[in-house]
């Protein structure tokens, strides 16, 4: 048994999916979650300011004692996943691994599309994980840009996310029955999308399968929490105004949680 925490982190609220996730699956985990408000969206930066932000979150989440660390961002797990390995001495699980085993293992007809951040989709990890594990699936990919702004607003139904949704996945959705979604921030528009897209399409929300992997691992090296109940604190680089909607949407109990806005550059 292992009583240090699960350190968490993403741009912004998309990663409090995993959160969610991670905490239903694994109640007596104490989980250090990070949204880095203040750079929020990671999709049309460098890799390697990517990195750094990774980075300066990771030796934060490192103070906190944590013993795995979650990388709940799409754009980062392809930017600075291997970075991060390279540079920690704790085990780092990204996003992308997990939603491309899932994405093979539920597509009937083997045509998968793929939808997230410009730089996720520039950088082709998705493509580059799923060929790895299967060479026969045919790939369509499309950037969002829009996405995450949007949803950072609160934009998650109505007119204006139903035409910017349409126009993103018009096309895409003709070609395949498996869409990955490639963003943590993405789910939140997944009832919108389905409403919208009329098709038969099954969506891979990786926040499920990225709680399972953690679950498995801390199993299989014997790190499993010995409490009977976790802690849940939440550390913004911004105004928590907005990340507390996110906590309320996503149905974080108010008296099991802390947040706390910190400047990393201080």
């Amino acid at each position: 048994m292992d009583n240090r925490g699960i350190g968490v982190f993403d741009s912004g609220v998309g990663g409090l999916t995993v959160c969610s996730s991670l905490h239903k699956m694994l109640p007596q985990e104490d989980i250090y979650y990070f949204g880095d408000l203040a750079h929020v969206p990671y999709g049309n930066k460098s890799q390697k300011l990517i990195q750094h932000y990774s980075m300066q979150i990771s030796k934060f989440l490192i103070e906190k004692n944590i013993k795995l660390l979650v990388i709940a961002c799409n754009t980062a797990t392809a930017y600075a996943l291997e970075y991060l390995k390279e540079n920690l001495n704790i085990p780092v699980i990204g996003v992308v691994e997990p939603g491309s085993k899932e994405a093979i293992r539920v597509s009937k007809s083997r045509n998968i599309g793929i939808i997230g951040t410009l730089g996720t989709v520039n950088s082709e990890a998705y493509i580059n994980s799923i060929y790895a594990l299967d060479h026969q699936v045919r790939l369509y990919q499309q950037a969002c840009p829009l996405f995450v702004p949007i949803i950072e607003e609160g934009i998650l139904e109505g007119k204006i996310a139903e035409e910017i949704i349409l126009h993103y996945l018009s096309d895409i959705s003709k070609e395949v029955d498996t869409i990955v979604l490639g963003c943590t921030h993405y789910p939140l528009l997944k009832k919108t999308i389905a409403k919208i897209i009329n098709k038969n399409i099954t969506y891979v929300d990786s926040a499920q399968v990225v709680a399972q992997t953690v679950f498995w691992q801390l199993k299989e090296s014997q790190m499993l929490n010995s409490k009977v109940e976790g802690k849940l604190e939440f550390y913004v680089s911004d105004s928590p105004k907005m990340f507390r909607n996110f906590l309320k949407l996503l149905e974080f109990e108010d008296s099991r949680y802390t947040i706390h806005e910190v400047n990393l550059e201080n």
